[in-house]
């Protein structure tokens, strides 16, 4: 039995209001070619497929074509949960129709925990994985909201309300499998898990808002014989077991991600010991990020259109360099190139309007909302406009990183 677990597919996700169906198109592409290769039996998706809960019409229909070409390459399952950027409903909706397909999607918490365990049987009818595909668990679906409680009550419960769920789904797994110990568990769950890494500008959300529910990964390592994890977008084991992991993002989410190398997991079970494997997906367009004063960009830049790069770039310059020649100095170098710079900041210009960075502040270390504040009281603007020149602030980087602004 060969398993692919791949996760964090963002499909129609934005960078900067450039759309990047190309690159999303090229991977599923290259994906369909690698299941083939690698004669993978099941595809595990380990939620947020899409980047919004609305995603258009395009970006849904690359991923229909993806799942009807999936049976083209010989794999014979296919199990996908959602994650907190998906909407429940829109994965749900040809649930029924994807069964015939040997695809299972299981968008949100099911009224019956029964429901969420999946048997992956052989062309025979033999059971040969028995997969808990357990969708991102929201608040509402784990803790009961109890008056006058506090932080820590609140926090306590959703940890211990999604334990307890995964425990369920787990003994409901073994009973399917009963004295067939042979049969491999797999587990799937969309979660953040205590310690993990993140990086600049990946696009992660606290998954619940206002405390710091984050689960131990090392209780996944018991129970489950392999834990395929979603939503965070660096590669990486949870718990420090070899068994719980997260692939992380096909595709860099931001400039953050740039140089990452991105991976997809193959896990072939004998019996029920799993053998583990990362496999690097190509880099379908590159995220270069250049810092410096105006000749090291330059130089920097025509250095990259003389090899031939094909490239999107973020700048940023390091000396005085006037903001307003800034997008003629760019324009200028990058012309007829395959170089496209989509961002360029001064952070001389930023930090003199600032005007209150300590020796421990860089604009590195501060967070947006901060900056933005600084700028405010450095403008003299009247704290009685501060609320509604915040939230349009908070709206219009939401937009720019095209994430869901209330989520």
């Amino acid at each position: 039995m060969r398993l692919l677990h791949t996760s964090d597919w963002h499909l129609g996700r934005m960078l900067y209001k450039k759309k990047r169906d190309d690159e999303f198109d090229a991977f599923l592409r290259w994906l369909l070619q690698f299941i083939q290769n690698q004669k993978i039996d099941a595809l595990l998706v380990a939620g947020d497929v899409f980047d919004t809960t609305t995603p258009g019409n395009q970006v849904q229909e690359m991923y229909y074509e993806f799942l009807a070409k999936v049976r083209l390459t010989g794999c014979r399952h296919v199990v996908i949960i959602g994650g907190n950027h998906d909407s429940p409903t829109l994965l749900n909706a040809p649930k029924d129709l994807m069964k015939y397909l040997n695809i299972t999607v299981i968008g949100s918490k099911t009224d019956h925990p029964e429901d969420e365990v999946a048997e992956l049987k052989s062309t025979n009818g033999q059971t040969e994985a028995i997969v808990c595909a357990v969708p991102f668990l929201r608040d509402r679906d784990v803790r009961m909201v109890e008056e006058g409680e506090q932080a820590s009550d609140k926090e306590r419960k959703l940890i211990d309300g999604v334990k307890a769920h995964y425990q369920e789904v787990l003994n409901i797994a073994n009973q399917v499998r009963g004295e067939n110990t042979h049969i491999p568990i797999i587990g799937m769950g969309h979660l953040f898990t205590s310690n993990a890494q993140t990086s600049e500008g990946d696009g992660v959300r606290e998954l619940y808002v206002g405390t710091l529910a984050h689960i131990d990964g090392g209780i996944f390592a018991t129970g489950f014989d392999y834990m395929a994890l979603g939503h965070l977008h660096l590669a990486q084991k949870a718990g420090g077991s070899e068994t719980v992991r997260y692939p992380g993002s096909p595709l860099p989410m931001g400039f953050g991600e740039a140089g990452q190398k991105k991976q997809v997991i193959v896990v072939e079970f004998q019996g029920n010991t799993p053998v583990i494997t990362e496999h690097e997906i190509p880099v379908f367009r590159e995220l270069l990020r250049i810092i410096g004063t105006r000749e090291e960009i330059t130089q920097k830049i025509m250095e990259l259109k003389t090899a031939g790069y094909q490239a999107w770039l973020e700048v940023e310059f390091t000396d005085n360099t006037l903001s307003a020649e800034i997008n003629s100095l760019l324009d200028e170098i990058t012309n007829r190139s395959g170089l496209e710079v989509i961002r360029s900041t001064s952070k001389m210009v930023i930090e003199r309007a600032l005007g209150r960075m300590t020796e421990t502040d860089s604009l590195e270390t501060l967070a947006h909302a901060v900056v933005f504040e600084r700028c405010l009281q450095s403008y003299n603007i009247p704290e009685t406009e501060w609320e509604i020149l915040g939230n349009t602030y908070r709206e219009a980087i939401a937009e720019l990183e095209n994430t869901d602004f209330n989520a």
